[in-house]
């Protein structure tokens, strides 16, 4: 404990390390502040009966729990980085079809630079259509995003005209462009990466409240069995995280000049996890789009039975369909994330390059295909882990039939990864002036 408290006070020590944490939190207050501001032109009497429904479990919980509660107050940062996300996403599945977007990711900071600002195009159009889809489904009374599939009786945009829709679109879009921007900046001034730990404090403010919610609702033995379960999967989290497989590599002996370089073995980590929570969000962000566009289809005939399959079985946590598709969707893209992440051609070139080589292996196609096949080893049992964690709040919904679940595997996932992320970070910074670190 004396040591923890001495590394907070040597990481205030540093001045630059001081001012980059100061300012995240800055950030972070400035973010919540905006996460807690109404839209205008809402009834906000009808905004508590929204905040009661999204207690009931369905899609709209999940995504108060990525906006932080901001959802339900259908406030200015109400979609939170969401868009971003799922912009993100097309573009990282794009770029493998449109060859122009390759040839900007093999550019390097320069291709990058021109994808990002794709990436935050397609984002501002995708808050354009979510805003005026939610706003259409909270006039009509919530529809599939409520976990019973009704909706609500109270309409949140009483005067639905078009001024005051435009008003309330152009409110939430500009409130999303300026938390990607919130994000980016604490990327490049702060600590951590910036949307991961907006996420973070979306997740973790709503902790205390949802804890007080199950307690109330299970009664103090499920909650002390709750607690328990949570800590023993918060132990498991920690050590999954910290997990990798280490593929040694050998340098030949070279001389340059007069130095010799080269002769020592090292080794290349392969994270367990590789996409860490990554795949969880791209899932929940891709699971929740058909539930938001079934809303603003015509409710009758075939649109009306598209309405209704959709509204039971992917907006319901503890259905069958739903704990399959966000548990393949989940696995699909751990896998996805991982390719993205390590490339197997450009590792084996780079080893190549450098005059290394893996022990037993040759180098250039046999040692690609070698990593590939590790890859993909690895990448499983991570994927199956992440799945099995996400799908817990689904099962205790069933045994318990309890509708707010706050430290379930999802919120318990994203606050241990992005911590120890950050907190590498910090130690990174903290080692380099001859600090010790929080991580042993």
């Amino acid at each position: 404990m004396r040591s923890t408290f001495t590394n907070l006070a040597n990481m205030f020590r540093v001045p630059d390390l001081r001012n980059k944490v100061l300012f995240t939190l800055l950030i972070i207050t400035i973010y919540r502040v905006g996460a807690n501001i109404p839209c205008p032109g809402i009834d906000f009497s009808a905004v508590q009966s929204l905040v009661a429904s999204s207690s009931k479990g369905g899609a709209l919980a999940l995504l108060n729990l990525f906006s932080g509660g901001a959802l339900t107050k259908f406030a200015v940062f109400g979609l939170g980085i969401m868009p971003y996300i799922t912009s993100s996403i097309i573009i990282q599945l794009l770029i493998v079809v449109i060859p122009k977007f390759e040839q900007w990711r093999e550019e390097g900071a320069v291709g990058q630079k021109k994808l990002t600002q794709v990436t935050r195009y397609l984002t501002i159009a995708l808050a354009v259509m979510q805003s005026t889809g939610l706003a259409y489904l909270f006039h009509n009374g919530g529809g599939g995003l409520l976990g019973n599939g009704s909706g609500l009786n109270i309409d949140l945009i009483p005067k639905f005209t078009i001024p005051r829709i435009l008003l309330i679109v152009l409110t939430m879009t500009a409130g999303t462009v300026v938390v990607m921007w919130l994000g980016e900046i604490i990327t490049q001034r702060g600590v951590g990466q910036g949307m991961s730990v907006l996420i973070f404090t979306n997740v973790v403010s709503t902790m205390p409240s949802g804890g007080a919610a199950v307690k109330e609702e299970a009664g103090l033995v499920k909650f002390a069995i709750i607690i328990a379960l949570s800590l023993a999967l918060l132990v498991a989290i920690v050590f999954v995280e910290q997990g990798q497989r280490r593929i040694p590599v050998t340098f030949a002996k070279r001389v340059v000049g007069r130095r010799m370089y080269g002769g020592q073995s090292t080794y290349i980590p392969m994270k367990v996890n590789t996409g860490g929570v990554v795949p969880i969000i791209f899932a929940s962000s891709v699971l929740y789009f058909p539930i938001l566009i079934s809303n603003v289809l015509p409710s009758h005939g075939f649109w009306k039975q598209v309405q209704e399959w959709i509204s039971v079985h992917l907006a319901q946590p503890n259905n069958l369909w739903y704990i399959a598709m966000y548990g393949l969707l989940i696995v699909g893209f751990a896998y996805f994330y991982a390719a993205v992440t390590f490339d197997p051609h450009q590792q084996a070139d780079v080893i190549r390059k450098q005059g290394g080589y893996i022990p037993g292996i040759r180098p250039g196609p046999h040692t690609e295909r070698h990593l590939q096949n590790i890859l993909n080893r690895v990448t499983l049992p991570g994927a199956l882990w992440l799945a099995t964690i996400a799908l817990i709040p689904a099962i205790m919904l069933s045994l318990w039939n309890i509708q707010n679940y706050p430290f379930a595997g999802t919120s318990l996932l994203i606050s241990v990864g992005v911590a120890l992320e950050t907190m590498k970070q910090v130690d990174s910074q903290l080692m380099l002036r001859n600090y010790e670190g929080f991580l042993k």
